[in-house]
């Protein structure tokens, strides 16, 4: 039960799916996300604990995925209530319905302040802004039931053309591939890491049974700027639009200065073995082909990004 069917949510059921498996995606509102294609959906608001204890009973999983939204940081440092309804008042739903069953909540590099250039397990939380506070509520409500694997991750990229807001690899691309200004932050650090391994270790860790903490970042600590020259060199294409800027004053200033994640433990869990996160310039390669093929779509309307 794959509760948030956004870009990550439908990758991460499309890998349990790939592996012989069964996956249902439960949110709000139907799929829009190519990921999801194929995998099942169930209506779901994580905000009603009886919809959450019904939902369960009614499809019995083995486990939970919890990586539902709002994920747009932005908009939950404008709406901090409603992101911890949602992150902990959600987990706290969850965790009830799922009556002992294991549970894998995705979360994020935004519960540490980002003064320091990385953070592993061991580090002291801290969160830098509304998102963080409501993951980390999550965090702890779901560890209390000594049945959940947290996983943090660092800056989710692929190829999501279809997101309300759409990750900096494909804003990038898109304004690259358009000759439009591709705004860069010099001084925003980030350990970006791919979907697919995201949905990798998903599925791993899951299968192996793992609980507490572990963190999933990418292996390279990059600023943006230097990412998006990576990324235009990758694919090709003209680096000229992008433009160096500093994170004060754009949608990235309330992330931390660095949201960099490493992990003390991976390297000691025998499943996680032969699934080596791909540097940026690997995802790049991996995504090309989709990522040059498609023409830019004309701009959704805002929506309730729950």
């Amino acid at each position: 039960m794959v509760v948030g069917s956004g870009y990550l949510g439908g990758r991460i059921g499309a890998r349990m799916r790939g592996l012989g498996g069964r996956a249902v995606l439960c949110s709000r509102r139907p799929p829009t996300a190519r990921s999801a294609d194929g995998t099942p959906w169930s209506e779901l608001d994580v905000r009603d604990g009886r919809a959450c204890a019904e939902t369960v009973r009614r499809l019995a999983p083995d486990a939970l995925v919890v990586v539902h939204g709002p994920s747009d940081i932005t908009w939950c440092e404008r709406h901090a209530d409603e992101a911890m309804a949602a992150h902990g008042a959600g987990a706290a739903n969850l965790a009830a319905a799922a009556d002992g069953r294991p549970v894998l909540l995705i979360s994020t590099d935004n519960v540490f302040p980002g003064t320091r250039h990385s953070y592993g397990e061991s580090d002291p939380v801290a969160p830098a802004n509304a998102y963080g506070r409501a993951k980390l509520a999550g965090e702890r409500t779901l560890l209390d039931t000594g049945n959940a694997l947290v996983l943090r991750v660092s800056l989710v990229y692929g190829w999501d053309p279809d997101g309300h807001r759409p990750n900096y690899f494909t804003t990038c691309v898109r304004g690259l591939r358009d000759g439009r200004a591709v705004p860069a932050p010099a001084d925003h650090w980030n350990t970006p890491v791919l979907v697919d391994d995201v949905a990798a270790w998903s599925a791993a860790l899951l299968h192996a049974g793992r609980t507490g903490v572990l963190h999933l970042g990418g292996p390279e600590r990059l600023s943006r700027y230097e990412w998006a020259g990576r990324i235009a060199k990758g694919l090709g294409l003209d680096d000229r639009p992008i433009r160096p800027t500093a994170k004060a004053g754009t949608p990235y200033a309330c992330r931390p200065d660095n949201a960099c994640l490493h992990s003390e433990r991976a390297a000691d869990l025998p499943e996680l073995a032969g699934l080596r996160p791909a540097d940026v310039d690997e995802g790049t390669r991996r995504l090309a082909s989709v990522a040059l093929a498609e023409a830019t779509p004309e701009p959704r309307p805002a929506e309730d990004r729950l």
